[in-house]
């Protein structure tokens, strides 16, 4: 596996990345995004001020609007949004070394088939290993250089482990799993249980009321994750328990924020202003628990919020008095 590492997507999450991994120094790193004033404007200033304001960029990073500088990278992340990922390996694909190891970043599921990004990738690049980072970690924290640990899941745990060795650093440290599943799953499924929080933190009606979201959410991850074919005990890790809590708490989470102005009664539409994986993947994964036969009622509860199908208090009263079960 080469030295050199590509990061595809200029937003804050592929930046802040990009930065950390150029600063660990092992490897020459390379941020591609498609707009080629932007990147130009990045490698001469050292700041991307629209996405990570006030963050240096390290002067080992490099920059490129151009797709051909991914053929030297042996490892290439996908950090663009999980609805974007099956275009751009449409698009970078044909530049992709043949040995090059791909890594999605991104926490979602295909919205029209409701398939694993992974999976999909898989399809799209079958010639080539595809790995998955994800865990609790906001773009500005990590961009800072302030601890940060996350999840690398490969099928084969040795290019998963290869992986990890390679993009870690002093402050960024990831740790290997051979649970694609688990992994993913628990990255969408957090951002859904993070709106769950969101309105409860909107509509005013306690922590304990947030704690109890967090609790069985975290049963709805392990139902989804064991149903699709995942490890359960992998949703007690960094990208499922470990996301879940700080997406559901901290107000730099989008879909946290997203929730509060569903719990407020504001006008929160997704399709416009900041991108909120957690709306498109609540209706995704409702979908797929009844395909499964598996429970998911605060899943469901969230679906049909933002789909306008069910109010915010009858909601809560359903969950409240749904039959009592065991924990």
């Amino acid at each position: 596996m080469s030295e050199r590492i590509a990061v595809i997507g200029a937003g804050a999450f592929g930046t802040a990345l990009a930065a950390v991994i150029a600063l660990a120094g092992r490897s020459a790193v390379t941020l591609i995004g498609r707009d080629p004033a932007l990147m130009a404007d990045l490698a001469s200033e050292r700041l991307h001020d629209a996405v990570l304001p006030g963050i240096a960029l390290p002067e080992a990073l490099e920059f490129s609007a151009e797709p051909d500088a991914i053929r030297r990278a042996g490892i290439v992340l996908f950090a663009m949004p999980s609805q974007a990922q099956a275009d751009a390996a449409r698009h970078y694909g044909p530049y992709l070394a043949h040995d090059a190891v791909v890594v999605t970043c991104a926490k979602g599921i295909e919205r029209s088939t409701g398939t694993l990004l992974t999976d999909m990738l898989e399809r799209e690049l079958p010639d080539h290993h595809v790995a998955v980072l994800s865990g609790p970690g906001f773009a500005a924290d990590i961009a800072k250089g302030l601890p940060t640990a996350m999840a690398i899941a490969a099928a084969d745990m040795d290019v998963a482990e290869r992986l990890a060795q390679a993009i870690s650093g002093r402050t960024f440290r990831l740790y290997a799993s051979d649970d694609r599943t688990g992994v993913q799953l628990g990255g969408a499924l957090k951002n859904v249980l993070a709106i769950a929080c969101g309105i409860v933190e909107g509509c005013g009606i306690g922590d304990s009321a947030r704690a109890a979201l967090i609790a069985r959410g975290l049963a709805e991850m392990s139902r989804l994750v064991a149903a699709k074919g995942g490890q359960a005990d992998t949703v007690r890790g960094l990208s499922g328990l470990g996301d879940l809590v700080l997406t559901a708490t901290s107000h730099q989470s989008r879909n946290l924020r997203f929730g509060i102005a569903l719990g407020r009664g504001d006008k929160a539409d997704p399709s416009h202003g900041e991108l909120v994986e957690g709306a498109f993947a609540a209706a995704v994964a409702s979908r797929l628990a009844r395909e499964l036969g598996i429970e998911m009622p605060i899943t469901d509860a969230v679906s049909a919020i933002i789909e306008g199908k069910l109010g915010i208090a009858e909601a809560i009263e359903q969950l409240m008095t749904r039959p009592i079960t065991t924990e």
